[in-house]
């Protein structure tokens, strides 16, 4: 199983999401995918989230039809009054959805070498089609896309983005809902997953949450949905306050689960709790989505922040603003994305620097 990466797993490291980053990764949507139905308000959305980009680092997008992406972008730019951007770099590839983070590259260092792993992607345990999502990240290196990283290919592992968090220090946050679900790596026992990941990531310490889950979430419970290191020492995460929602007990286990997690230095995490969203429901068949303050995009300088129009959005936002005090923080409206059970963080990819430590 280890053929295809370094042995020597003290010098591989995850970095974390914090780490300066090269450029963002989008996979457009478009009229083949889930989104038909939706299509022109969640490209607004999208076009949101690449002026926000844009403005601050370059931008990958990876579409069906570069020419009408081109000319969105150049609306949103001309909406904004001008201001200046950085010209993103598009890719004519096939996809079959819009999850970025899922299907996306993960950037390691390798023996002082930057290199991007392409996972296995498999529609989350083969919920959705995902031929073409599963090799966007080997075709956008042949068009030459990632120049200066190096690639591994990493198929005979099922592994999203979204599932895994890493505080940079060779920690590595995730859930035993996610990676220990049937149709992902089925046949390996967690010890075995923990061990892969060890190998892999060079991490030292697995935080395994088994508690927490958001109706109506497709990922079998990812990180990205739940708790977020914000830095090596602070965790934010979902904290649900009312008793009487479907969600009290288990995020409440959550959360004493990650009261009990341990720094290295033996002291608690420092806890961010962010409000469970009011609830919010499908506009169509009335079924509750699984809106989430977690989901949210670190880059340089700056927090991108998903927020839905609801009652608790204010509230989540001076909130987050207290676990990144040097970062100015971004609002994106994403009560569209839910619509499709995912946010912000999904939908997005980070590439790190090329100097990794």
């Amino acid at each position: 199983m280890f053929n295809n990466i370094n042995p020597e797993m003290n010098k591989i490291n995850l970095p974390a999401e914090w780490h300066p980053q090269k450029c963002i990764q989008l996979t457009w949507p478009h009229a083949d995918s889930d989104w038909v139905y939706l299509l022109d308000e969640v490209e607004l959305c999208f076009a949101n989230i690449a002026f926000e980009v844009m403005k601050r680092e370059k931008l990958i997008i990876v579409c069906q039809n570069p020419e009408h992406v081109k000319t969105v972008l150049s609306e949103k730019i001309q909406s904004e009054g001008k201001p200046k951007t950085i010209s993103p770099e598009i890719y004519k590839i096939t996809s079959n959805d819009t999850w970025a983070r899922d299907h996306g590259g993960i950037t390691v260092s390798e023996n002082g070498k930057t290199m991007i792993y392409d996972f296995c992607f498999n529609g989350w345990g083969m919920k959705f089609p995902a031929s073409h999502d599963n090799q966007i990240t080997r075709r956008l290196f042949r068009q030459e896309a990632f120049e200066g990283y190096g690639y591994t290919n990493m198929k005979f592992f099922t592994l999203e983005g979204g599932s895994i968090e890493s505080d940079g220090k060779r920690t590595i946050l995730t859930t035993e809902n996610c990676l220990l679900s049937p149709n992902r790596n089925d046949s390996l026992t967690k010890n075995e997953i923990e061990s892969c990941l060890k190998k892999f990531f060079g991490a030292e310490r697995i935080l395994w949450l088994k508690n927490g889950h958001l109706t109506g979430d497709d990922t079998d419970s990812h990180i990205d949905t739940l708790a977020r290191f914000c830095d090596e020492n602070t965790i934010a995460y979902v904290k649900c306050y009312d008793r009487d929602d479907e969600h009290f007990n288990g995020l409440q286990m959550m959360e004493d689960e990650l009261k009990a997690f341990r720094q290295r230095n033996g002291e608690p995490y420092n806890l961010v709790p962010l409000p469970l969203p009011t609830p919010v429901f499908d506009r169509d068949d009335g079924h509750r989505l699984p809106a989430t303050y977690a989901n949210f995009l670190i880059m340089n300088d700056v927090v991108l922040f998903p927020v839905y129009n609801v009652e608790t959005d204010k509230e989540a936002l001076n909130a987050i603003q207290t676990a990144f005090p040097g970062r100015e923080i971004v609002p994106v409206d994403c009560s569209v994305l839910i619509r499709q059970h995912g946010s912000l963080h999904c939908l997005t990819m980070q590439y790190p620097q090329m100097q990794l430590s």
